[in-house]
């Protein structure tokens, strides 16, 4: 099975929708994204264009079953498509985390601390601030 985003207004996705194999193939048998682009169209009248193929096993530029990542994220509905990394990211969670080239994953300017044991036993967790730039601890 394929998976393509459906694109709204500046590349934000609004829809994933599943596509037989049989209907992304070209004449020689060969998976094509175009041919799926194609088929989507006739189907719901979105223009090819605004339909883009994603990997349901990458995340953060890691394929899960070992393959080759492509566009560096699955897309998730309400996800950014941007058309000059070719790539599927969320959109930034605060104006101070920066978006990782590498794995299309915004990173906080400080590491997230690790839950120690008694923490986790008392349902605590962090929670990023941006008024403070740090990580609290929350219950």
């Amino acid at each position: 099975m394929a998976h393509f985003a459906k694109l709204g207004i500046n590349g934000k996705v609004v829809g994933v929708h599943v596509v037989a194999d049989a209907d992304c193939q070209n004449a020689d048998g060969v998976e094509d994204e175009t041919v799926g682009q194609q088929f989507l169209q006739r189907i719901h009248g979105w223009d090819a264009s605004m339909w883009k193929r994603t990997s349901y096993n990458t995340f953060e530029n890691q394929h899960k079953l070992g393959g080759t990542p492509f566009r560096k994220n699955y897309a998730r509905i309400g996800y950014i498509y941007d058309e000059v990394r070719d790539a599927f990211y969320k959109t930034q969670p605060y104006p101070s985390w920066t978006l990782n080239e590498t794995t299309c994953d915004w990173e906080p300017p400080v590491v997230k601390p690790s839950i120690t044991a008694e923490e986790k036993a008392a349902n605590k967790r962090y929670e990023w601030n941006e008024s403070t730039g740090a990580w609290d601890l929350i219950e």
